[in-house]
């Protein structure tokens, strides 16, 4: 019988004053010079606050605040008193925090996409996201020239804006494999995605009669590194294949020793014969590791 999924937070939410609320850590005093508070800052007036903030009940009808430091931050300097609040059931903020997923540039292209779309003007978009009326109008065409089957691979990561760009200089097979690549290795920066396309070959190239140029690297010594990348990524393509392998085959050997670790017969044997033996089928079961 499944087990009915319990919610973290109650259904509905309340409205409370910012002088109940309990911080529960400290505010980094360059917060207000950081671009993601002065985006808070810009957002509430034009469209209010879009996540509410993450409290759990405390005496003398208090509340910790457990996720939303920076928006109480910015309501206060905008002279707001109180707020709509999301009431969880578990005091952790961590377990809040750890569910929450960022926004990807991909997904905030989109978003801003349809915002545009829903005839929202173009400046009060800017002004909700702190952003300039030309980067809201760079969004229509962010991910024109890119391959839909890479842009799928890197949807719901933390791609720059510019690793975005640099992907239009290669034909779309290779912004595929760039994609995964960059996928594999959890790198999503400009900086690694200029080195893959820097040794990339120039029949992938969109501009293959544009000499790529790395100040102070000689023509044949990038040959040589073009040479020297394209092996590195079969051999990192290859580990990759192994270690899934060899995780599915970790994982298959837990559940066999979590089945014999339900017998209390074959327990106590160990217990009493094999204690080592115990103690690290028991580590290997209780591992966390090995469901990532």
């Amino acid at each position: 019988m499944t087990k009915p999924i319990k919610a973290g937070f109650e259904f509905e939410g309340v409205v409370v004053a910012l002088d109940k609320l309990l911080p529960t850590r400290t505010v980094d005093k360059n917060l207000k010079q950081s671009t993601i508070y002065k985006s808070i800052l810009a957002s509430i007036p034009e469209v209010g606050i879009i996540e509410p903030l993450s409290v759990y009940p405390h005496k003398g009808g208090k509340y910790l605040l457990l996720d939303g430091h920076a928006r109480v931050e910015a309501l206060r300097e905008l002279g707001i008193t109180e707020t709509l609040c999301l009431v969880s059931k578990d005091d952790e903020g961590y377990t809040h925090n750890h569910k929450v997923n960022r926004v990807s540039a991909i997904q905030g292209n989109r978003m801003i996409l349809k915002a545009l779309d829903a005839g929202v003007p173009e400046e009060r978009i800017a002004n909700a996201l702190n952003k300039s009326v030309h980067t809201v109008r760079h969004h229509r065409g962010m991910l024109k020239h890119l391959c839909p089957e890479a842009v799928e691979v890197l949807k719901d990561k933390m791609v720059a804006l510019e690793t975005l760009a640099l992907f239009k200089k290669v034909k779309s097979i290779r912004q595929i494999a760039i994609a995964e690549m960059m996928a594999t290795a959890g790198n999503y920066t400009a900086t690694y995605a200029r080195g893959l396309i820097m040794t990339t070959d120039k029949e992938y190239l969109v501009d293959p009669e544009n000499p790529k140029k790395i100040p102070g690297v000689k023509p044949e010594d990038l040959a040589r590194m073009e040479h020297e990348v394209r092996v590195l990524e079969k051999d990192f393509l290859a580990l990759e294949e192994s270690y899934s392998r060899n995780n599915y085959e970790l994982m298959i050997a837990r559940g066999y020793l979590k089945k014999v670790l339900d017998n209390g017969r074959v327990v106590r044997h160990l217990a009493q014969k094999h204690g080592e033996l115990l103690t690290e089928f028991q580590r290997i079961v209780e591992s966390a590791a090995l469901e990532s």
